[in-house]
């Protein structure tokens, strides 16, 4: 299956191409922008974290949240990726209108606690300007907008316990 994956999601980012195809034995075989890669993992026990060996590189990796969007701790750095489907990719292109509906709704990536908000009611954004901070497992994750809008309205308040996918804010 073909995955097109994008570090730190904005619209200028390019996606990687991955191509990940399970083998009999049950390996991976893996190629990322058609250089093969090798890649082997082990499920860690009592947790649903990840040990990853990648060209002979060892990582422990953490996912939150669910794909497209998926929030990756790794050696206590925490970052976003897009990993989209060659078959995700394919739905979104037959959609029509434009823009995608989820650009105009900020979700929670992860259950934590919403430190503070950056954004007001009516406020002009950016694309990558910071809209709120939530920490999550002792550490800060600032939320950025994906795409350049006017904000409609703020559904956090700073202090307040969020779940994944809650709504945070909502862009007109």
């Amino acid at each position: 299956m073909r995955y097109y994956v994008t570090l730190d999601p904005s619209p200028e980012t390019k996606p990687v191409e991955v191509d990940v195809t399970e083998l009999p034995s049950g390996e991976l075989q893996v190629r990322v922008q058609g250089e093969l890669v090798d890649v082997d993992r082990v499920p860690l026990p009592g947790s649903a974290s990840l040990s990853v060996r990648i060209d002979g590189h060892v990582v422990d990796l953490t996912t939150e949240g669910a794909p497209p969007d998926v929030g990756i701790v790794t050696n206590g750095h925490r970052s976003y990726v897009r990993v989209v489907s060659e078959r995700q990719r394919a739905a979104e292109a037959t959609k029509k209108g434009g823009g995608r509906a989820g650009d105009k709704i900020v979700k929670s990536p992860m259950p934590g606690r919403v430190v503070k908000v950056l954004v007001e009611k009516g406020d002009a954004v950016t694309t990558g300007q910071p809209l709120l901070i939530i920490e999550a497992m002792k550490m800060e994750n600032e939320l950025r907008a994906k795409t350049p809008g006017t904000i409609a309205e703020v559904h956090a308040t700073p202090g307040t316990a969020v779940e994944a996918n809650a709504k945070l804010v909502t862009f007109a």
